[in-house]
């Protein structure tokens, strides 16, 4: 196994166990579709890392050939990962933006009677 391959595993696994954890303390904070994309998106990485051949049988099939394998798989776990960090920034920035205005309506509503 390449060192790619176990960092690739490593990070798959943690992706996988934080969005469990956060399925199970708090569901409301992931929508459906996030749990089944992460799912998918980490469930193959850890595919292909334990079938580095499937990437060769993909590549042919898209018309790339030779060691950009490698350099693809990585790109695209460092794509996932910017997205999924930006997902949840966004989701916290909404829930801020709800706390905030609801306690200024509910001021703004004690202040008018």
């Amino acid at each position: 196994m390449k060192f790619y391959q176990i960092i690739v595993l490593v990070i798959s696994a943690v992706m996988l166990t934080q969005g469990i954890a956060r399925l199970v303390v708090n569901f409301s904070s992931q929508s459906f579709l996030k749990i089944v994309t992460r799912l998918i998106v980490w469930c193959g990485m850890i595919v292909i890392a334990f079938f580095p051949a499937l990437t060769d049988v993909i590549a042919h099939f898209v018309g790339l050939e030779g060691n950009i394998n490698a350099v693809i798989l990585i790109g695209f776990l460092l794509i996932f990962l910017i997205i999924f960090r930006l997902m949840s920034i966004i989701e916290r920035i909404e829930k801020d933006i709800t706390i905030l205005v609801q306690k200024d309506t509910l001021r703004n509503d004690n202040s008018t009677k």
